[in-house]
């Protein structure tokens, strides 16, 4: 058994399905399943019960699962001690980062972490700020939005401005019906959102809601006069000049987002963390 296939059963216990599970590890679904094969065959059992819906742990799996466990921690705390004690810029470094931060941010911060340090090994999780907050302690360093996470070092990276474009003006002295399109986000950014139209239902009433999966389709969906939409600074610099707007506003004071960059106290001194963390420290977001 290779590291990696203990990798991919704790994968496949989270995500629950084999095709999404392909899916998070970047790999086709036959080939997942001909390595879960595989690991069933080494250990003797089945370790998943396929259903139509999801993945069952079987008994034996679920002792199987507590090995992967263990056998995934005791090979990181190794790492990690090994380079810790090298000195050298160089091991592991896993990483969750909120998905907006992960395609407007990251890649030009990994580029130039990953051209500066080639020994580092990044593993690389992204998603929803809800899903990163709940498994936190599986990684060096967390890059999450809104609220800040319990029980770590939480350093501020930006506040993110909200701001409110359609197609058609806002005009002051009379009621704008228009429809809503809002994309998939924590729980804290849909409240934001809901709050601020509470005070403002004088001004803005939706008429309806349309739901998508990504920003970048929200802001298309936008710019094809398709409703209104409230996007994040971050994302939306390139609007401000074609598209009417409004900034999210409550007593006087503009609505922001923030994003974090969390990690558990001692972590930096991994050398590959420490080096990361300054990085992301160093860069210009907003």
């Amino acid at each position: 058994m290779k590291i990696d296939d203990y990798a991919l059963l704790l994968k496949l216990n989270e995500v629950g399905t084999i095709r999404g599970t392909a899916k998070a590890v970047l790999i086709s679904q036959p080939a997942v399943t001909q390595r879960l094969k595989y690991i069933e065959d080494y250990f003797g059992g089945a370790i998943f019960i396929r259903t139509s819906k999801s993945l069952l742990l079987t008994p034996a799996g679920e002792m199987i699962l507590q090995h992967a466990r263990k056998v995934m921690d005791e090979e990181n705390t190794i790492m990690n001690a090994l380079a810790e004690s090298s000195g050298d810029v160089q091991g592991r470094l896993s990483i969750a980062c909120s998905s907006l931060v992960s395609q407007r941010f990251l890649p030009s911060i990994l580029g130039k972490f990953t051209a500066a340090y080639p020994k580092v090994a990044v593993d690389l999780v992204t998603g929803l700020s809800e899903s990163i907050k709940r498994e936190y302690k599986n990684y060096h360093v967390c890059i999450i939005r809104g609220e800040k996470l319990k029980e770590t070092v939480n350093d501020l990276l930006f506040d993110d401005p909200l701001y409110m474009f359609d197609t058609q003006p806002f005009p002051v002295d009379k009621l704008k019906e228009r429809p809503l399109i809002s994309f998939k986000s924590d729980d804290s950014m849909h409240e934001l959102v809901d709050n601020w139209l509470y005070h403002h239902q004088a001004q803005i009433q939706p008429i309806k809601m349309l739901h998508v999966d990504q920003i970048e389709t929200c802001k298309q969906f936008m710019k094809q006069g398709l409703g209104m939409a409230v996007l994040p600074g971050s994302v939306s610099a390139s609007l401000m000049n074609d598209y009417p707007h409004i900034p999210l506003m409550l007593d006087g004071k503009t609505i922001t987002r923030a994003t974090w960059v969390c990690y558990q106290e001692g972590v930096r001194r991994l050398p590959q963390v420490d080096q990361f963390l300054k990085a992301v420290s160093n860069e210009t977001f907003i």
